[in-house]
């Protein structure tokens, strides 16, 4: 309840706003610019509806009076809410027809705020509240915040034009929103912690406040067990102890439960009465709310879920036993699962696996389940069936957990000899496929390679889904050796594959290799696109795939990195740490290695070196093999300490790193990285320069510049030539140093790679004083005759001598929206023709 004191210039106790309070004019502007003569907010404890009002009633206008009404839920009668009606008002009559007959005609505005209106069902005074609001007097607003949304005529109001109504979701406060909160944090710090209480409290303002109350470890993400406590206090208070002890103990069910409908409650709490506790519980404001959109499933708030589940629960199996029972009786066999190993019934478990397919892995919390299941009944698995050991072995995998999933794959051999040759070469097909994805993930290519080719010959159609996994790792394969065109071909088969067998996630799942094949082409503008379109066709799921979201979200992240939309790419690298995290992917380390990236981009070397103790810490805590992560940490902090001025550093971690990766027992890059090991060269190379120990440097480079030539690696391109660049400046080669430096800004800024466009403009800072390279890269918008980052790239293929196809082909854009930037420039330029256009921006800087 919002504290009452006495406000000089209106009569009546008025609210306060708390010392702790953030002003959210996104809310408040709706609400009072609306002209509408009804302002119901209806939303559960804790969402901030009075302190909305209370906002609001601070900006009433002078002449307006303002009449607050406390009802606190509690239950009246139609006499008690029309006498205090009254008196708040300062009329006499406090008997209903007159109480109307004065309101009607007051001629001077009036604003009645109705706080916390009866939570519980009263017929007689929903009815008076009913008539009241159709009384269409112009000079009362009526402004009613309520958990419980009486049933008065909402459809006529809104058909007048005279409701407006505040979504309750619209009330959660956003991330920015908290972060300001957080005023004794840096702006980096508080927004990291800001998305943490995000993510634990779904934004619910009660939820947020309590987080905040006591410090806390924000870096090992736990929460003091004080904290919890009061938030149970909280929701003894204002939750348990306005239901019935039935109802009570029905939210708590429910809470545990991954979602619910009126058959399920049916089932658990008895024939018709389940199904109208559940409407009871939802009309009461209990926090219950759609699951994933759904219109015919719900779910309590996942915060308060979340809290719920974590707290012991004496009755648990017996509820969770039951809830099983039901979702396998309507085919919800992932649900069933859960629920199983919640009732700690492993037997069922194991025999539920049994409908699981390989497209069940990316649903979210599966591989979860199936790593909680496997370490709980590791030996029942194995004993089970072909296929079961097959979806634990793909769990296992997933998770990077390689000497189990290894002990998996040894396990199949128990099922043979099958009854007849042809299902021999089958599941030996099936073993093939999953020795080949172990050694592909462990570095082994040519093993993993033969093991691909041989499956592939042997899986019969009906095996399409481990056809589908061999031809993704041929294409990533592909991808490692350069080999862009081949990858390109094989990612094409599977794709058709994927759709004619009417597989999203599959399909999704080969469309990451595509984008990943896109993004070293120099198509990060298409691959953004095809991921976000691809997001958009999973988000229309039932079940949501969260690790496939956390992938895609990563590399959105990197594409939107390397874009230079700094702010975009924290977001998707936050929410694909997030995603991974909950679905135990080993793929979570990229999302760490892009935070590290960003904060290192703003000069916070502290941050970007604490990210990647976070991710080794994470590596090690999972009992993932070192081949999946150190490679790549050490040549992230090769980088830093490069930009640091530590070269020693750096040339001992990477010399150190190379040797795996050289030689007769080589291993390949993680799959994740395709330009891992010339860019450990690279970089290893420019640390020997700059220490003065560097042999052959310029011979060494050309081969790497060759090698990403020809395997059209254009980021690699580009960045070699930048360190080429470098190079040949420190080996008194100015010429050399400047052609090599306008290449690659060249092809940086052609293929939109923006951030290391601005690597290219610091070096021509440091280099060459005065130049005028970084001209083109103004934003559209910053002013009049600036080119936008689009128009620049136009334009330069332009005076490269491309024709308006030729340039659409390039940056895979419309002819037409070619030439709309194309006239645009002409226009921003003050000229006529293609040529002049060049020759004007040549004069000016702006292309070379």
């Amino acid at each position: 309840m919002t504290a009452m004191t006495h406000v000089p210039d209106r009569p009546g106790f008025l609210p306060r706003l708390s010392a702790h309070h953030l002003q959210r004019p996104r809310l408040t502007a709706s609400l009072l610019e609306s002209s509408a003569r009804v302002r119901l907010i209806c939303a559960p404890a804790g969402s901030g509806k009075s302190t909305l009002f209370t906002e609001c009633l601070l900006q009433a206008p002078v002449e307006c009076t303002v009449c607050w009404l406390p009802l606190a839920g509690m239950s009246m009668s139609v006499a008690v809410f029309c006498e205090r009606l009254a008196q708040a008002l300062g009329l006499a009559a406090v008997d209903e027809s007159s109480l109307l007959y004065e309101l009607a005609r007051l001629s001077s505005p009036v604003w009645v705020f109705l706080d916390d209106y009866c939570r519980v069902e009263e017929p007689a005074l929903d009815a008076l509240l009913d008539r009241m609001l159709a009384l269409a007097s112009p000079a009362v607003t009526w402004w009613i915040g309520t958990r419980r949304r009486p049933p008065c005529n909402w459809p006529r109001l809104l058909l007048d034009d005279a409701l407006y109504e505040c979504e309750s979701a619209a009330l959660a406060l956003s991330r920015g929103e908290i972060a300001q909160l957080l005023r004794h944090l840096s702006p980096a710090q508080a927004d990291d912690v800001a998305g943490r209480i995000l993510q634990r409290s779904g934004g619910w303002c009660a939820g947020v406040r309590i987080l905040l109350m006591q410090k806390c470890d924000w870096s090992q993400k736990t929460l003091p067990q004080q904290r919890m406590d009061t938030l149970l206090d909280y929701l003894q208070h204002e939750l348990f102890s306005g239901l019935s002890p039935e109802l009570a103990e029905a939210w708590r069910v429910l809470a545990h439960l991954p979602r619910f409908n009126a058959s399920l409650c049916d089932h658990l709490f008895g024939a018709g009465e389940g199904a109208q506790w559940m409407r009871t519980l939802q009309l009461l404001g209990c926090f219950i709310e759609p699951w994933q959109g759904s219109p015919d499933w719900l779910q309590v708030c996942t915060p308060l879920s979340r809290l719920m589940r974590d707290e012991p629960w004496s009755a648990g199996r017996s509820w969770h036993r039951r809830a099983c029972q039901w979702f396998a009786a309507g085919q919800h066999w992932k649900c069933a699962f859960e629920q199983a190993l919640l009732a700690e019934e492993y037997e069922v478990a194991v025999s539920l696996l049994q409908h699981f397919t390989f497209e069940h892995l990316f649903e979210e919390q599966t591989v979860v389940l199936l790593l909680r299941l496997y370490e709980q009944r590791g030996e029942e698995l194995l004993l089970g069936s072909a296929q079961l050991v097959g979806l634990v072995t793909a769990a296992l995998l997933f998770a990077g957990r390689f000497a189990q999933a290894a002990d998996c794959i040894g396990q199949l051999s128990r099922f043979l000899p099958p009854p007849s040759a042809g299902q021999q070469r089958q599941l030996i097909a099936r073993w093939q496929a999953q020795q080949g994805w172990l050694l592909h993930l462990q570095g082994h290519m040519g093993e993993a390679r033969e093991h691909f080719e041989q499956a592939l010959n042997d899986l019969s159609p009906q095996a399409w889904t481990a056809r589908l996994l061999c031809l993704s790792g041929r294409t990533q394969q592909a991808l490692l050796c350069g080999d862009l065109e081949l990858a390109h071909s094989i990612n094409r088969e599977a794709l058709c594959l994927a759709r004619a067998e009417g597989s999203l996630l599959f399909e999704a799942l080969l469309e990451l290799d595509h984008a990943q094949l896109l993004e070293q082409r120099g198509a990060s503008a298409r691959a953004e696109e095809l991921l976000a379109n691809l997001c958009d066709m999973l988000d229309a799921s039932v079940e949501r795939p969260t690790p496939l979201l956390g992938r895609i979200a990563l590399r959105r992240g990197r594409l939107a990195l390397n874009m230079g939309q700094q702010d975009r790419a924290s977001g998707l690298f936050q929410q694909g740490l997030d995603d991974c995290l909950r679905s135990f992917d080993k793929r979570v380390l990229y999302g760490f290695l892009g935070q590290a990236q960003l904060a290192a981009d703003q000069g916070d070397y502290p941050q970007a070196f604490m990210r990647l103790r976070d991710a080794e810490r994470l590596m090690q805590q999972r009992q993932i093999p070192d081949t999946v992560y150190r490679g790549v940490l050490l040549q992230v902090s090769s980088e830093f300490w490069l930009q640091q001025g530590r070269p020693e550093l750096a040339r001992e971690a990477l010399s150190r790193v190379l040797r795996h990766y050289r030689g007769p027992r080589a291993r390949q890059a993680p799959p994740a990285t395709l330009e891992l090991i010339p860019r450990i060269e690279c970089l290893l190379i420019l640390a020997e320069i700059r220490l003065g120990q560097a042999q052959q440097p310029m011979a060494r480079l050309q081969n790497l510049l060759e090698y990403a030539h020809s395997s059209r690696m254009i980021a690699l391109e580009a960045e070699l030539l930048w360190v080429m660049s470098e190079v040949a400046w420190k080996l008194d080669e100015p010429e050399s140093a400047r052609g090599y430096f306008d290449s690659g800004r060249t092809l940086a800024s052609h293929f939109n790679l923006q951030r290391l466009s601005m690597k290219f403009d610091q070096k021509a800072l440091n280099l060459w004083p005065g130049s005028t390279l970084s001209a083109p890269l103004l934003e559209e918008g910053d002013n009049e005759g600036s080119l936008s980052l689009r128009e620049s790239q136009v334009l330069g293929l332009i005076a490269s001598g491309s024709s308006n196809q030729q340039i659409a082909d390039t940056l895979f854009i419309s002819l037409h929206t070619v030439k709309t930037h194309v006239r645009r420039i002409h226009a921003k330029l003050g000229v006529e023709r293609r040529t002049h256009a060049v020759a004007r921006a040549r004069m000016l800087g702006l292309c070379r």
